[in-house]
């Protein structure tokens, strides 16, 4: 059968394979996660949103191998209109610094609704116009974000991929009349595959995104908490917890935690570390648990790279050469050889 497939729709068939795996990865990942920054309704959302990704690329493969066609039925139409508003309900949170859920957001469902009794060759561009407002919601709340910009380097360059890869998504509906169904299918397929890969990747990278984002967010738009606070004194205290007490190794810390410490609420910490070390709280934390890794690894050259990143706090290895690499642009082992050879 793979004989008599062009070459786009092998390729289509691989991203499909991926997006499939790499779901059902996610998926997992996302209920073993312990620190998730997200409330239920928008882990819910998240939810939908892979499942509902992955469920249309299933229907993809049964059209692309000739097995079944449900892509001209109800079911790909409600999947199609169902991924921008789980979308938006997932991401919301991340990018707003306050979020209430009122019985106007049952609007969102409209489309979804709507979309059983619409005609295929009308109910299919016009989800993708649906989703034009969706991704033009998503650039007015980044474009706030821009004084923020500083504190993210590598991770903008992968959040824009991302809308790149939405934007090609869009252009694909809105010329879909002038493709034949087939091109238009593979097309489609190896753009969600190719989402996925960036999904996956940025996760690896930067496995704790959604936080620093979060926190991004409330200090693009939080009002000053701290107009009654001894900043001096806070922040004293705060460098002896971290040099003498040495609380990042706790692999528990977490911004409640430490605001208790420091007889702050969570809003005046969060602001504090903002404004005076221009990051967030978990990247704050990495960085006090990375800097002593260093030491730690000149300083012990027969110590396991595992047993010194385990001994500042992290929790796997996986998240300590990640947090490594982003801080350093190394690896530990890396590090360790090539100044104790400097220094030999």
């Amino acid at each position: 059968m793979l004989a008599i497939l062009s070459f786009m729709q092998i390729a289509s068939l691989l991203f499909i394979g991926f997006s499939l795996g790499a779901a059902a990865l996610l998926i997992v990942g996302n209920i073993l996660q312990r620190q998730e920054p997200l409330r239920c309704a928008s882990k819910l959302a998240g939810f939908l949103l892979v499942a509902g990704l992955a469920a249309i690329q299933s229907l993809h493969l049964g059209l692309l191998l000739s097995q079944f066609d449900q892509v001209h039925s109800t079911l790909y139409l409600v999947l199609l209109y169902g991924i921008a508003p789980s979308f938006y309900f997932y991401s919301r949170q991340l990018l707003i610094a306050e979020v209430s859920y009122r019985w106007l957001d049952a609007l969102h469902a409209m489309p979804l609704l709507l979309s059983p009794v619409l005609s295929y060759h009308l109910a299919l561009p016009a989800a993708f116009l649906v989703g034009s407002g969706y991704l033009l919601w998503l650039a007015k709340i980044v474009y706030g974000l821009r004084k923020q910009r500083q504190r993210f380097h590598l991770e903008l360059l992968a959040l824009g991929a991302l809308f790149a890869i939405a934007v090609a998504v869009l252009v694909l509906g809105f010329i879909w009349p002038l493709l034949n169904e087939t091109d238009f299918i593979s097309g489609y397929s190896m753009l969600i595959g190719l989402a996925f890969f960036a999904v996956t990747l940025t996760l690896l990278r930067f496995p704790s995104i959604a936080a620093d984002v979060s926190e991004a967010v409330q200090a693009a738009y939080a009002e000053s908490t701290l107009k009654n606070i001894d900043k001096t004194a806070v922040l004293a205290k705060l460098d002896a917890l971290m040099k003498k007490d040495k609380l990042y190794t706790l692999e528990t810390l977490n911004l409640a935690l430490l605001a208790e410490q420091l007889e702050l609420s969570q809003h005046q910490l969060s602001e504090l570390i903002n404004t005076e070390f221009q990051q967030g709280f978990s990247r704050y934390i990495r960085q006090q648990r990375i800097d002593e890794a260093k030491k730690l690894l000149l300083a012990d050259p027969s110590a396991s790279v595992l047993a010194i990143g385990l001994s500042v706090g992290f929790s796997t290895q996986s998240n300590f050469y990640s947090a490594f690499r982003d801080m350093v642009g190394m690896a530990p082992g890396q590090y360790r050889k090539m100044h104790a050879s400097s220094s030999a």
